[in-house]
């Protein structure tokens, strides 16, 4: 069974600093481009972060010179380093992928993954 795991969130007081992870379990061919979103009640989910399969990153304008997204395809891992983070931060944030899958050698497709979230929580 393939599963997004996030993990890294918590509480943290403004200016601080969390690192999110977000690793793929299960037999995949590969992942290609990931995404963060985060979502706050009553929102609609906002992407946060993306990162290719060949390593170009793009930013919300909210985060840009904050967040750094990066991924080690090794550990089918990616992660999201939040800087001097701030309250309006405070959000569950999910990871969403795109994973290509070859049961038994035959290629059968991509398909869009997300995690169940992880909560991030910013205080003043």
């Amino acid at each position: 069974q393939v599963q997004l795991v996030e993990s890294g969130g918590g509480s943290v007081q403004a200016g601080g600093s969390l690192r999110l992870s977000c690793t793929i379990s299960g037999n995949i061919l590969r992942f290609n481009v990931v995404n963060w979103y985060r979502q706050g009640p009553g929102y609609q989910r906002e992407r946060v972060a993306t990162i290719t399969n060949s390593g170009h990153t793009d930013y919300a304008e909210s985060v840009k010179g904050r967040f750094t997204i990066s991924r080690v395809n090794a550990k089918n891992t990616v992660y999201l380093q939040m800087n001097s983070l701030k309250p309006e931060d405070s959000d569950v944030y999910y990871c969403n992928a795109d994973l290509e899958f070859a049961p038994g050698g035959y290629y059968s497709g991509t398909y869009d993954y997300w995690g169940q979230g992880t909560r991030v929580t910013v205080s003043s």
